[in-house]
């Protein structure tokens, strides 16, 4: 097709030049029920995830989860706002007052370029047992330790600290820890 298409008195292109992207905010655990009623609407919809390691009942197992819990973002012009509000699992649209606030589609265009299959991967950084870390933020900040373990499904570390007296075991969050 080329040129506009005229439904109901309005141009699709007209709508989709005036649209914007739109943080939505679900109801708890809802954002793949919104994403899915949303998109059925014709509403362009982006609901990035992540791909974690975590303890599912007693097993470590690999998940996919939201990588923003209880929001995703949606494109449309304001005038198709009551469908969006409307939807199946929608909470809110996260506004400053009473205007909704405004995405920039630079950010859309950075998430989506870290996407793979819709999918975020986060790059853990891999340490081996004795080698020699510094903890880059907390109270224990700059302090330098010696790798011990991954804790794995809980994204934590567990390092052994020389104190004055002895050495001590301590466990921080993975992304607590850097090379030296």
């Amino acid at each position: 097709l080329v040129g506009p298409v005229v439904l109901w008195g309005k141009s699709i292109m007209a709508e989709q030049a005036a649209s914007e992207w739109y943080v939505v905010r679900s109801k708890p655990h809802q954002e793949y029920s919104v994403e899915s009623n949303l998109s059925r609407a014709g509403i362009e919809v982006l609901c990035p995830r992540i791909r974690e390691v975590k303890r599912v009942r007693r097993k470590v197992q690999p998940v996919v989860t939201p990588l923003f819990p209880g929001y995703l973002f949606a494109r449309f012009c304001l005038s198709q706002s009551r469908i969006v509000m409307y939807a199946t699992g929608v909470r809110n649209l996260v506004s400053f007052g009473h205007v909704p606030a405004i995405v920039q589609v630079e950010i859309i265009d950075n998430i989506r370029a870290r996407l793979q299959d819709g999918v975020v991967e986060l790059k853990v950084p891999s340490f081996t047992r004795g080698e020699a870390v510094r903890i880059k933020d907390g109270p224990l900040c700059g302090l330098e330790a010696v790798f011990e373990k991954e804790m794995i499904g809980q994204q934590r570390a567990m390092l052994l600290m020389k104190t004055l007296t002895c050495q001590v075991r301590v466990i921080l969050d993975l992304k607590s820890v850097v090379n030296l």
